[in-house]
């Protein structure tokens, strides 16, 4: 299959919904064979099908990313299967529970946040490092918000999360930068139309926010061989 992202191997976060099931349908358009990650097995054999019938490839992958050894094992199948990976997209996010005061946060929503939205991130980092320096042209990409700078009432936990992963990636942009052919970014996508942002704002009409599939376009130009970008944050 033709496209700008013809022959790659992409591996997506988040796939069964949202703005990861988009991108992980726009990359397949584009010719890659895209690794989709979520923990619906249903939701991931529909976007299968999905993708089969507009002739593009998927490898599905049922995982709950709070498995974090299970993320190492992933890497470790991919590379006996293909050999590296060329494109990393970590697009799973968790809200923690909905949005509250930080001091009214429940302990276990507070680490769930945290494990999806940085811990999972970092085991994604340690585990694909490695098959992404062996591609030609990899890239990485992380979804992030502009609440990792706003410091919003109701949005601590999340903002927090935010904010860690943008030091985290930033800081691994940092230490790859001009020693590899690896582009390390992060995108900030804004208001779009997602279950997640309907836990947010919960009585906003979501039809005047973009759809997930109307931003796919700055995920593939951070995905393709010609970004030259690294260690930004890209706002759509």
């Amino acid at each position: 299959m033709s496209g700008r992202l013809a022959g790659r191997v992409a591996v997506v976060t988040g796939a069964s919904r949202g703005i990861g099931r988009a991108v992980a349908k726009r990359f397949a358009a584009e010719g890659a064979e895209v690794v989709c990650i979520a923990r619906t097995q249903g939701a991931l054999e529909e976007l299968d099908d999905e993708i089969a019938d507009a002739g593009g490839k998927a490898v599905l992958c049922p995982l709950d990313l709070r498995q974090f050894d299970s993320i190492d094992q992933v890497g470790a199948a991919l590379f006996q299967r293909f050999g590296r990976v060329d494109v990393l997209a970590g697009i799973a996010g968790d809200i923690g529970g909905g949005l509250g005061p930080v001091g009214h946060q429940k302990p276990k929503h507070f680490q769930e946040a945290f494990d999806v939205n940085v811990t999972a991130n970092y085991r994604l980092i340690r585990a694909f490092d490695p098959l992404l320096r062996m591609a030609p042209a990899g890239r990485a990409l992380f979804v992030t918000s502009g609440a990792a700078h706003a410091g919003l009432p109701y949005w601590g936990c999340y903002g927090a999360t935010k904010a860690a992963l943008e030091q985290l990636v930033l800081s691994w942009a940092a230490e790859v930068a001009n020693i590899t052919a690896l582009k390390v970014n992060l995108i900030d996508p804004g208001a779009v139309a997602t279950r997640m942002r309907a836990i947010a704002f919960p009585g906003e009409d979501q039809a005047t926010l973009r759809q997930p599939d109307q931003i796919t376009d700055t995920f593939v130009e951070a995905a393709e061989t010609a970004c030259a970008r690294h260690g930004e944050v890209i706002k759509i």
